[in-house]
C-alpha cells in the first residue's frame, strides 16, 4: 500500500479572480491525482485550492494560524487551529511532501523559504523569484500553468521519496 502524497499549495489570502481561478484548478489537478491538498486554511488562494479540491471529492487540510477552528474556509475536511499565527506556515511545510507557490506576499515568501531550508522542492507559478548576493540563486521549479505545477510537483514529491 502506497502512501498519498501531500501537496501544499500556498499563496496570499485575498487574490484576484484570475490567481483564484488557477489556485482552484491546481486542487482539482492535485484531488484528480490521489494526493492531498494541504493549505494554511483561510482565504484566497487556500480557499480557491480547496474549493477545487473538493469539487473533485478529494482531500483537504487547513492548518490555520488562529486558535478557532471557526475561521476556516468551508471547503475543508481536516481543520487544525494552532493559535500559532505565522509559525503555522512551518507545519504546512513539514506536513507536505512538495510545495506548490501561487503568486503571492510575504507569508508565501516564508513559506517558500521554509521548504527550501528543510529540502522540500518548490514549484510556483507567477510568484516570488530569489536572488543571492545580487545573483539569481532560485531553486524554485518554474510552470506556466496548473497542468505543469501538478505534474512537476508530484514527479519531484516521488523522487524526494524514492531517495
Amino acid at each position: 500500500m502506497s502512501e498519498r502524497l501531500y501537496v501544499a499549495v500556498v499563496g496570499a489570502g485575498v487574490c484576484e479572480p484570475e490567481v483564484a481561478r488557477l489556485a482552484e484548478d491546481v486542487g482539482r489537478q492535485i484531488a484528480r491525482s490521489g494526493a492531498v491538498v494541504v493549505c494554511g486554511g483561510l482565504g484566497g488562494v487556500m480557499e480557491a485550492a480547496s474549493r477545487g479540491a473538493q469539487s473533485m471529492s478529494g482531500t483537504t487540510v487547513g492548518i490555520l494560524p488562529g486558535a478557532d477552528r471557526q475561521q476556516a474556509n468551508p471547503y475543508l475536511d481536516i481543520v487544525i487551529a494552532t493559535g500559532m499565527g505565522e509559525a503555522r506556515n512551518a507545519l504546512i511545510v513539514r506536513t507536505a511532501d512538495v510545495v506548490i507557490a501561487i503568486d503571492g506576499e510575504f507569508g508565501t515568501l516564508s513559506e517558500i523559504a521554509l521548504a527550501l531550508k528543510v529540502g522540500k522542492p518548490v514549484v510556483g507559478i507567477d510568484t516570488w523569484q530569489l536572488a543571492k548576493k545580487g545573483r539569481s540563486a532560485d531553486p524554485i521549479v518554474r510552470a506556466g500553468s496548473a497542468d505543469e505545477a501538478v505534474k512537476s510537483a508530484l514527479e519531484l514529491a516521488v523522487a524526494r521519496r524514492s531517495r
